[in-house]
């Protein structure tokens, strides 16, 4: 197993550094952008108190990452939504690196997008000035691991691809080039 290099890393380390470094203009090697990590989260809101629900998150991250998700606390006392600064259990998360996120990245793109309704590509607007972008789902059924029973309790996920690059349009090419299917531009 200490042999495997998923199919889009060593893709990616053969043929797309040299591409982007070419297209990009780039006079070093080490200036081309690379996927950092992949960030799962999920926000519980209403759910924060009930355990069924809570427990339904951690058990669908837990299925579709392979790794067991960490509880995130408040940050700030927002009284609207009775949460208190120090809070705990608003929310999970689950970061993944190496071939673990290169291979969430090929399911991502290649199973689960394509299973989205009405799909025509993802916007190009959703980067966030510094070269991450973010992707986020209505609802958890269209990940391929989950079965009808890990659904009884829809709820929300965000994504949220992490690059090296703070140019949004270095990270546009390298998640375009790593297949992420982009909208068409309008001309």
């Amino acid at each position: 197993m200490a042999d495997y290099i998923n199919p889009l890393r060593k893709d990616y380390n053969e043929k797309l550094i040299a591409e982007l470094q070419k297209d990009l203009s780039l006079h070093n090697v080490n200036q081309v952008p690379k996927l950092e990590k992949i960030s799962i989260n999920v926000g519980l809101g209403k759910a924060k108190d009930d355990k069924r629900a809570r427990e339904a998150a951690v058990n669908t991250l837990l299925k579709i990452t392979g790794q067991q998700p960490v509880e995130t606390m408040a940050k700030k006392s927002i009284a609207g939504f009775k949460i208190r600064a120090g809070q705990n259990k608003i929310g999970l998360k689950v970061t993944l690196r190496g071939d673990v996120m290169y291979d969430f990245l090929s399911k991502l793109v290649h199973v689960v997008i394509p299973r989205l309704r009405d799909f025509h590509g993802l916007s190009r607007k959703a980067f966030d000035g510094r070269g991450n972008y973010s992707i986020g789902f209505k609802e958890q059924s269209i990940f391929p691991e989950l079965n009808f029973e890990d659904t009884a309790y829809l709820h929300g996920l965000q994504v949220n691809l992490v690059t090296s690059t703070d140019d949004n349009e270095q990270a546009l090419a390298l998640l375009a080039k790593l297949g992420i299917p982009f909208e068409k531009e309008n001309k």
